[in-house]
């Protein structure tokens, strides 16, 4: 016998060839830029762990976000940490807090971006859980269901296009749905953190966020990264209870678990590209050990083919940019 008729080769051997099979494509309109918003004016605050990474002032906020707006990314997701920290979360859900204020101005500077509102109360407590702890140490799930829900009314008022609970609190999801229903905010999309993992790739957002617990950890709340099966538990239960989009977080490390999610549900699916993951990347490119450029594109392209409709990544203005034609 001569050579397989079969030969896949002939479909790859030139550029032309190869664009016109392309199976999985990403477009500047996948994107979601994450904002780190701080107190102050005229602040830029480089965030050590993260190179080309800032913390903004509000001001600074957006400026910036008018300047991704150009690069064609459509949306960003807002963070602030704010000075002003105490047990109850104040400035999360106070209607002049930081969170609020930054999500005004952008809109403001911007109205056709997309303003999503990370919805938690690490940045704004004092002991940086995710939700309120009681005199014995716990994370009590319920009181911080509802002061969850009025962080996330606070920032739908002041324009945010959709909330993002990421606390991973069990029933926050409708918790926050009913309180924005009752208050005339039907129209308010929820993107739910479905299936946050406590992983070690967070690291260098708690440094942009000001978030890192200050006491004990997160895995009472976040996943274990050893199970799949729950995160589809914890996806069916946040659909159920309302949520217009689901999160898997962290991306690259359980492309498994957004295959999974995207075969299981109708709604968009969206995957975090996280610090740690961004970190790695521009390390190894700054010590000359990979091709950025080629890198970063390869990990999305990962991401989309796993099945992501949409992800949040620090490398969006820029990889907007490389896919202009």
């Amino acid at each position: 016998m001569g050579f397989p008729q079969e030969r896949p080769r002939r479909t790859r051997q030139s550029d032309v060839w190869r664009r016109m099979v392309r199976e999985t494509r990403l477009t500047p309109d996948a994107f979601i830029y994450p904002l780190f918003v701080v107190p102050g004016t005229a602040v830029r605050n480089p965030v050590k762990s993260m190179p080309g990474i800032f913390q903004l002032s509000v001001d600074e906020a957006a400026k910036h976000a008018k300047e991704v707006a150009a690069t064609g990314v459509p949306a960003v997701l807002v963070f602030a940490a704010p000075d002003q920290k105490d047990p109850k979360a104040s400035d999360a859900w106070n209607p002049r807090g930081l969170a609020a204020r930054a999500i005004s101005a952008i809109k403001e500077a911007c109205p056709r971006l997309l303003v999503w509102a990370d919805v938690c109360l690490c940045g704004a407590t004092d002991h940086g859980h995710c939700g309120h702890v009681t005199a014995a140490g716990a994370i009590d799930n319920d009181t911080s269901v509802d002061t969850l829900a009025q962080v996330a009314l606070n920032c739908a008022r002041a324009g945010a296009d959709a909330v993002a609970p990421s606390d991973m609190m069990d029933g926050r999801v409708r918790g926050i749905r009913e309180l924005l229903d009752a208050n005339s905010m039907q129209s308010t999309p929820i993107v739910a953190y479905a299936a946050k993992y406590a992983s070690s790739f967070y690291g260098p957002f708690r440094e942009a966020a000001e978030s890192a617990p200050a006491f004990g950890d997160r895995r009472s709340y976040q996943m274990d990264p050893a199970n799949s099966r729950e995160a589809l538990r914890e996806v069916l239960l946040d659909v159920e209870e309302g949520a217009d989009l689901v999160m898997v977080k962290p991306a690259g490390p359980y492309l498994d678990v957004i295959r999974q999610v995207r075969d299981l549900v109708r709604v968009p699916v969206v995957a975090y590209q996280v610090s740690g993951e961004f970190s790695l990347i521009r390390a190894a490119a700054a010590n000359g050990w990979i091709d950025e450029r080629a890198a970063v594109l390869e990990t999305l392209t990962g991401i989309r083919r796993a099945g992501a409709d949409l992800i949040i990544s620090y490398f969006a203005p820029e990889v907007a940019q490389w896919l202009r034609p």
